[in-house]
């Protein structure tokens, strides 16, 4: 679990004093005004700190692609992805999951259009929200499941945390889709844990983890 809580660059936080929010909540742009509070820096995510979530780093091979939360026997697994300028991914990534996970239906949530259903773990039925956001050159896919999923009360504390996210895209040229890679907290003394198994979106939390 990541303990040591961050806060932006000192540069970065005299911009945002210069600017004020144009929106009421994010997830947030690096380069958009946004409020400067406690964040864990992972490099392409910076997360909101809680100190009831169990926060962990998703891997593939070498490289960070996502993170997990846990809280109230629910997980959040966040992913962000390099976007087209011109247009955003969330419909077409919506179409590759109801491709693979069937009987979702869609309504509208808090960020616009989302997938709610089940997924399949481990052979049982796990109830899933699936949620995506368009960004400036980025994607956030967000899975919310477990009790969160159909308990509003718990999955107000995950769509809170959601909002609260600030994606760092960079200037550096990334394929579509391309996941945003992300590194370990700066602060050597932050903890962490992680498990040893790839990234899978339609998995619950647990289960996404690290391949070396």
């Amino acid at each position: 679990m990541f303990r040591r809580r961050r806060r932006e660059q000192p540069e970065q936080a005299t911009e945002q004093e210069a600017a004020a929010p144009t929106r009421e909540s994010g997830p947030w742009d690096a380069d958009e005004p946004h409020p400067d509070t406690d964040r864990i820096d992972l490099g392409g995510l910076r997360l909101p700190h809680n100190s009831d979530f169990d926060v962990r780093l998703a891997s593939v091979g070498d490289q960070h692609v996502g993170v997990v939360a846990l809280y109230e026997d629910s997980s959040l697994q966040l992913q962000a992805l390099a976007a087209p300028r011109s247009s955003g991914l969330w419909d077409e990534v919506k179409a590759k999951i109801r491709a693979q996970a069937k009987h979702l239906e869609e309504q509208e949530g808090p960020f616009g259009s989302e997938l709610t259903g089940e997924m399949k773990v481990d052979g049982a039925a796990r109830p899933a929200r699936y949620l995506g956001i368009d960004g400036p050159r980025w994607f956030l896919l967000a899975v919310i499941s477990g009790k969160a999923a159909t308990d509003e009360t718990i999955a107000t504390a995950y769509i809170d945390f959601i909002k609260d996210v600030v994606v760092v895209r960079g200037d550096e040229p990334m394929a579509r889709e391309e996941p945003i890679p992300l590194r370990r907290p700066s602060d050597p003394g932050a903890e962490q844990q992680e498990d040893e198994q790839g990234f899978n979106p339609f998995r619950r939390g647990p289960e996404i983890s690290e391949i070396r």
